[in-house]
């Protein structure tokens, strides 16, 4: 019996080092940067095997051969319809110089840099956008289009699902989009049911099964915030499909505080060309927008940028560094999570050196505990380089906006972190023209309005075991 023991132990001991050291192997020829690379070795030998385990379900960038083989198939005829339809001259692209890196990255990724419209509004409270979703479902003729990250019955929601089965029942073709993981809730409620049997396409995107979570990667989430009516009025921004009177009131961190952008003109088909391009790769089913508007000269422009595995990888965190480094005044970053990648943090630190009036707007509390301590650990080092952080006390400010040299703004679904830079699908608007930035500087004004300046004195006082939990989550944010 103790040899039979014995054998046991040893066969137990090899295979949990041949493991390992397979699992190591398998990390370290990976191309990805070194902080990751670091930070997934010591997880897999500071928590035995069951590290390992987690590298090979969420270690690496694996969606399926049916989704990559499908993605890859759509990309030539999704550019051809986008330069047939939204192709301009290079002459007269918007933002002058600041501008111009953001169009360099887009026409030589898919071949269009802007979209014109007509009107645009933002809307930051949660009556405001609640009451504009309904009032344009109600209005809606021919298709809705949604996708989420979140849809949380409750509250206004309700009203929101009640008005969708109106739109089915008169002949509207409604499809949603939405996220599997991150609406547990509802997929598991009686609306769903109730959608269906009222001829809603309810689709589940990027659907969480154990045996699916053997062989593909399961915390990838599609994160963009989309509602299209009729391919003419298209929102895009940070809100997902909940009510924050009831969404997340135990959590300790407020009401979430949001914004969302209502654009008409060539914008709303381009955002219905995302949606599409979603659809498909989650369906098979091809559900291009059916109406575009007619060629006309407009006054006011947006990129769109989504990014995401298998297609626009880290388009938007290249965005983001193209944006900090043609800075030549002001940088603001609103974001919930501030875990940038190294090379968005040393470009921040770089332009506060230089002079630029870098500003952070973060919520004082954020629903993630991890993270929250995570984005600490670059405090000092921001406060060093001059930047001013600002911690915001209405709620979890869960808007994700960046305004540069008051030219330009990024609005939409990314968090300023690892994981929406370089694992989820995400979504961003770029404004340029002078009102729409206005607009978001007057909202970020009232943010900070707000809010409690931080300063470096106050946060050297802070306790030495803040300070080793901080370092603590800072080597291991390249996995948050």
């Amino acid at each position: 019996m103790d040899n039979l023991q014995n054998i046991v132990t040893l066969f137990a001991i090899a295979f949990y080092w041949l493991f390992s050291a397979a699992v190591t192997v398998r990390v370290i020829t990976r191309r990805r940067p070194v902080s990751g690379t670091l930070a997934w070795l010591l997880v897999i030998y500071v928590i035995p095997l069951i590290g390992a385990i987690l590298y090979l379900m969420i270690g690496e960038m694996n969606l399926g051969r049916r989704h990559a083989d499908r993605t890859s198939s759509m990309i030539d005829p999704y550019l051809h319809t986008i330069n047939h339809r939204f192709g301009r001259p290079e002459a007269v692209l918007p933002g002058g110089a600041l501008a111009q890196g953001i169009h360099q990255l887009l026409i030589a990724r898919n071949g269009i840099s802007a979209l014109g419209y007509s009107n645009m509004q933002l809307l930051d409270t949660p009556e405001d956008i609640f009451r504009y979703w309904l009032d344009d479902i109600e209005q809606a003729r021919d298709s809705i289009r949604i996708e989420t990250y979140i849809w949380h019955p409750g509250g206004r929601v309700d009203d929101i699902s009640r008005a969708l089965i109106a739109a089915s029942e008169r002949g509207v073709r409604v499809s949603l989009l939405i996220d599997h993981a991150g609406s547990r809730k509802f997929f598991r409620s009686t609306w769903r049911k109730r959608m269906v049997e009222a001829g809603i396409e309810v689709v589940p995107a990027l659907p969480v099964r154990l045996l699916r979570a053997l062989v593909h990667r399961i915390d990838l989430r599609l994160h963009r915030k989309l509602l299209i009516i009729d391919d003419r009025i298209a929102y895009t921004g940070s809100m997902n499909m909940a009510d924050p009177v009831s969404f997340k009131q135990g959590a300790g961190v407020g009401q979430w505080i949001d914004i969302m952008l209502r654009l008409d003109g060539q914008a709303a088909p381009g955002l219905a060309k995302v949606f599409a391009w979603d659809w498909e790769v989650e369906t098979g089913q091809r559900n291009l927008p059916m109406y575009y508007p007619p060629a006309e000269d407009w006054q006011n422009w947006v990129s769109i940028i989504p990014s995401g595995p298998g297609v626009g990888e880290d388009l938007i965190g290249q965005a983001v560094l193209s944006a900090v480094y043609r800075a030549n005044t002001s940088i603001t970053i609103c974001t919930p999570y501030f875990v940038p990648s190294e090379a968005i943090f040393d470009a921040l630190l770089q332009a506060a050196r230089r002079g630029v009036d870098v500003n952070l707007l973060l919520p004082r509390r954020n629903d993630s505990l991890m993270v929250g301590w995570a984005s600490r650990s670059y405090f000092e080092l921001m406060l060093e380089a001059g930047a001013r952080i600002h911690r915001f006390d209405g709620g979890l400010l869960h808007s994700k906006v960046m305004l540069v040299d008051d030219a330009m703004a990024l609005v939409g679904s990314v968090n300023l972190d690892i994981r929406s830079l370089q694992l989820n699908f995400e979504l961003t608007a770029v404004l340029f023209d002078g009102d729409s930035t206005a607009r978001i500087g007057r909202l970020i004004e009232a943010y900070l309005a707000r809010s409690e300046l931080l300063t470096l004195q106050s946060w050297r006082q802070r306790g030495r075991r803040a300070r080793v939990l901080e370092r603590l989550m800072f080597f291991m944010s390249p996995l948050l």
